[in-house]
């Protein structure tokens, strides 16, 4: 999944870009799947270490929201 935001920081704004693997299982899974590419989500849930070996984080996805508009 892709987050580009602005955010504060130390007074200022500060765009934000970054990219981050993403699991989701069942609902959640087919929605995402229907979604258009490029197309605006919410998504909730946590993170986790991909696998015991590998410490990169995984988002695993328990709430999915379309923002529309954006």
């Amino acid at each position: 999944m892709r987050h580009e935001s602005e955010q504060a920081e130390a007074g200022g704004k500060r765009k934000v870009n970054a990219e981050i693997a993403a699991i989701a299982f069942d609902a959640q899974a087919r929605l995402i799947r229907a979604a258009a590419l490029e197309s605006a989500l919410r998504l909730e849930g946590f993170l986790c270490a991909r696998s015991k070996r590998s410490r990169a984080l995984v988002l695993h996805v328990t709430n999915v929201e379309f923002i529309e508009g954006v």
